[in-house]
């Protein structure tokens, strides 16, 4: 009875178009087109403008360095501020640089030099790579010209370098060796992908099965029939979460392969978890788009709640403790933990105990949805 209901769900998955695409081609859509934007990892060449009111050596130094530096593209050098607002408040350019009159003067006097910074806030990577790329060639040429005062009053270079900086500092990032947005926000959003998209299917294969009052399963209601239709959508989840961890991580070039056998075991685990939640999820539903509908709208907060993109201890408390209700809370901490962070089982055990109660919390009440379905009976060798 339970393969018969196996392969029964598989042929049913198979030939609904709509939950096909869904289930097995929109991971594969979404595998390419959302890492897209995040190719590059780090945001580059940033349009950004100098204002030099000084017009001096100093200056034009700053100028230079702001062209040199990576993260930067220098549009426009100009000494009106009037000027540099325009092309910031028309989005032009993402930063500007004011070097005021009388900075070489004040610096060889040894007063105290400002030179001022401004971004366009509205764009937040943007803004973060101009003002930080800003800030860092101000904070270049200030060394510089530090270490030429010390080395005056020291016998070598060496000797004023080891002034200025006593205590060597080397930042070595560990886990997202480029520091980029793509690596830091694709591997946790890919496990969403995978439950929203077999989660939209799932409701959909159970809103059409009500509608046209031909439930495959509807006959005998038996264990073996019931574990048989999990087995089947815990099955896609399990491959479109192998396609992901082991493919498109590989093929984007993330960081992976942390923790190989716990990834494994959470991976089954998580399959499990959210074939249960939408079978108790489309047994709510009774008609094709409504599951759709609501999953499309809250795909968005789910991110939020799993604690990726915001701190968990921002979020009020009923939240915190609301969101392992949903099986990617769990499943996006435990994922990045292991497949990034190298994490043990024992490292991720709040995961996957979360998983784990919230498999048999929804095995229970879909096993009690299920036997109170009001469906015909179904041959399921005809189904």
């Amino acid at each position: 009875m339970m393969w018969s209901a196996f392969l029964a769900t598989w042929r049913a998955m198979l030939t609904d178009k709509g939950a096909l695409t869904l289930l097995f081609v929109g991971g594969v859509l979404y595998s390419f087109f959302y890492p897209l934007p995040y190719s590059k990892e780090i945001v580059q060449r940033v349009p950004v403008a100098v204002v030099d009111q000084d017009r001096s050596a100093m200056s034009r130094q700053l100028t230079r360095f702001a062209m040199a530096h990576p993260s930067l593209q220098v549009v426009a050098v100009t000494p009106e501020l009037p000027v540099a607002q325009d092309l910031l408040w028309s989005n032009q350019v993402m930063g500007v640089l004011i070097i005021p009159e009388g900075l070489q003067t004040d610096v060889l006097a040894g007063r105290a030099a400002h030179a001022q910074v401004a971004g366009n806030g509205l764009y937040l990577m943007l803004n973060k790579a101009a003002l930080n790329g800003l800030a860092e060639v101000v904070g270049t040429v200030s060394a510089g010209i530090e270490l030429k005062r010390l080395g005056a009053a020291t016998p070598s270079t060496i000797q004023a370098g080891q002034q200025r900086s006593p205590i060597a500092f080397e930042a070595v990032p560990l886990f997202n060796v480029t520091e980029g947005y793509g690596a830091y926000v694709v591997p946790g959003v890919a496990t969403l992908i995978v439950q929203q998209t077999l989660l939209i299917g799932m409701t959909m294969l159970f809103g059409t099965w009500y509608q046209r009052k031909n439930f495959p399963l509807a006959g005998p209601r038996t264990a073996g029939g019931y574990l048989g239709m999990l087995l089947a959508f815990a099955s896609v989840a399990l491959l479109n979460c192998c396609y992901f961890f082991g493919f498109v991580f590989w093929f984007q070039d993330y960081p992976r392969g942390g923790n190989f056998g716990g990834l494994l075991l959470l991976l089954i685990l998580f399959s499990l978890a959210v074939a249960a939640f939408g079978m108790l999820l489309g047994l709510l539903f009774r008609t094709r788009e409504r599951g759709t509908q609501l999953l499309i709208a809250t795909s968005m907060p789910i991110l939020f709640l799993a604690g990726l993109t915001w701190p968990v201890s921002s979020m009020p408390l009923v939240l915190q403790w609301l969101r392992w209700l949903l099986p990617s809370t769990a499943g996006i901490q435990g994922f990045i933990a292991l497949n990034q962070l190298g994490a043990s089982l024992y490292e991720i055990r709040h995961e996957v105990a979360g998983l784990l109660g919230l498999l048999i919390a929804c095995l229970a009440l879909g096993w009690w949805r299920w036997r109170k379905v009001d469906t015909p009976v179904v041959d399921l060798n005809k189904a």
